[in-house]
Parts: C-alpha cells; structure tokens; sequence
C-alpha cells in the first residue's frame, strides 16, 4: 500500500494564487488599450458593454435560481459581468484613477470568493487524506492478519509434513526388525499394516 510521493511544482501552488489578480490586471489593460484605440468617451461603445455586463449579470440570476440552479455557472456568469463593466469603465473614462480604482475594487472581491473555494478545496483535501489514511492502516492491519495466517498454516503444513514423514519411517524401520510379524500384530486386535509400500 505503498503510494509514491508527489511534490507539486511550485509554480503549479502559485499559480491559483495569482490568477485573480491577473484576470482583472488583464481586463484593465485590454479596457486602457481600447480607450487608446477610439473608445473613450464613446456613447456607443459604452452602451454596448453596458448591454452585455447587464445581459451576463441577468444569466447569472437565471443560473442560479431555484433548486436547479448551477453554482459554477451562475458565478461564471457574475465574473463575466463584472469583467465587462470594469473593461466599459476602463475604455470610457479618460483618466486612469477611476479605473485603478475599480480594478482595485474588482480584484479584492475576486480575492474574497476565491478564498471561499481554496477554504472549501483544502478542507475537502484534508477529509480525502484522512479517509485514505484510515483506508492504508485498515488494508495495513488485514494485511498483517493474513500474513500471520498464512506463516501459521505454513508452519501447521511443516509440522505435519515432518510427522508424516517420521511416521512413515518408524514404521519402516518397525517392519524391517528381526521376527516381525503383522499377522500377530492383526490378531492382537490391531489393524492390519501393509506388507508392501504403495507405489504413487
């Protein structure tokens, strides 16, 4: 029940840690970009992230309503929406200090779910490893059971082993003894010994 050990990268530990931070870091940049390219102080650009940051907020609400509702994609959802109007802010506005502080804003909130779910990973990792452990030192404990049965039908095997053949030579010898006689020995009472071994 032996597992290899595996250390994960740690890279691969980090990266969950800095993804928040580089969605919305990426969104604000692509939003600066798009103000550098036509969109700032554009009414039309504006209502149309307007129309979309409103229309995946509304998915969202319709994701998760009821028993049905998905988690996942209702929070998918809510982050698209988001994303979209802090990129509208980003391209619209004409200074930098409205959009820093909406990316601010934007990325303590992506901090603060993420955590939630790292809280709920860890503590569904800690109930796994604790089942597995309780599983190893479970098949462990049958597994020194079923050695010791099989060491004491081995040696059970041995000891009869030994006793048979010990039998069977005693009663060679007993039947090459000078004036031995099995007919006296079937008269007396006893069973009647063969003459001759078996051949197998």
């Amino acid at each position: 029940m032996n597992q290899p050990i595996t250390v994960p990268h740690p890279l691969a530990l980090a990266l969950p840690k800095v993804a928040p931070a580089v969605a919305t870091s990426s969104v604000l940049i692509l939003g600066r970009i798009w103000n550098a390219n036509g969109a700032e102080h554009s009414v039309g650009n504006a209502a149309l992230m307007i129309v979309l940051a409103t229309g995946a907020a509304a998915a969202g609400a319709c994701a998760s309503i009821g028993r049905a509702g998905d988690g996942v994609l209702a929070g998918t959802c809510f982050a698209a929406s988001g994303g979209l109007a802090l990129a509208g802010v980003a391209g619209y506005a004409d200074g930098i200090s409205l959009p820093l502080l909406l990316w601010a804003l934007a990325t303590a909130v992506a901090y603060g779910l993420a955590a939630r779910y790292w809280r709920t990973d860890r503590r569904d990792t800690v109930t796994f490893e604790r089942r597995m452990s309780e599983k190893r030192e479970d098949h462990s404990h049958i597994e020194r059971i079923e050695a010791m049965r099989s060491r004491t039908q081995i040696e059970v095997a041995r000891e009869g082993a030994a006793y048979a053949t010990a039998l069977a030579e005693a009663m060679t010898a007993r039947a090459m003894l000078p004036g031995f006689d099995p007919t006296e020995l079937t008269r007396a009472g006893l069973p009647e010994l063969p003459t001759t071994p078996k051949e197998n």
